[in-house]
């Protein structure tokens, strides 16, 4: 079941791979910005996600100075992928300007109705749910770019309004669910 228009954040307190942005576990309110914040379900082996790297660092550093928080998080079974485990996601974190949280138990990605890496969600200064979905519509080549759907509520709810795409269908790898 994923999250609907208006609805609260799911609270989390997740383990940081990141030793050099945020603390060692965090949580939404800690990662969390004065107007808002985004959280992204991302992985370290999604050819989506690997081609969505420059352009997630330069939103997140959007987002930094706009006062919007931005944290990724990695629900993947490292199991099946081990591409995808914590060592290597302390590995992938050297290079990220956010946090990267583990939810090794996939409860997180479960509360939040997440689908597919890479996969956003904007929330207001109040937490609740504004946005949902891709960052644009073309996730593998950003020459190919013709909407900007995550950047464009980011806009709108800056300005105070709705913005007028509420909810997308993220482009990605599926999220590895445990069996």
């Amino acid at each position: 079941m994923t999250l609907s228009t208006g609805d609260q954040a799911p609270p989390f307190e997740l383990t940081n791979a990141h030793a050099n942005v945020g603390t060692q576990t965090m949580s939404f309110d800690a990662a969390s910005g004065a107007n808002g914040t985004v959280v992204v379900f991302e992985c370290n082996h999604c050819p989506y996600v690997i081609a969505n790297i420059s352009r997630m660092e330069a939103m997140a550093q959007a987002c930094h100075d706009r006062n919007i928080g931005f944290v990724g998080i990695n629900s993947n079974d490292p199991e099946v992928y081990p591409n995808d485990s914590f060592e290597h996601m302390q590995k992938r974190a050297e290079g990220m300007g956010y946090p990267y949280l583990h939810d090794a138990t996939q409860d997180i990605a479960h509360a939040y109705g997440a689908k597919r890496t890479p996969e956003f969600f904007l929330f207001n200064s109040d937490g609740a749910l504004v946005y949902q979905g891709r960052m644009d519509d073309s996730p593998r080549d950003p020459t190919k770019v013709t909407t900007k759907e995550l950047s464009d509520a980011i806009e709108a709810m800056l300005a105070g309004s709705k913005p007028d795409v509420e909810q997308t269908e993220s482009i990605g790898c599926s999220v590895k669910w445990k069996a």
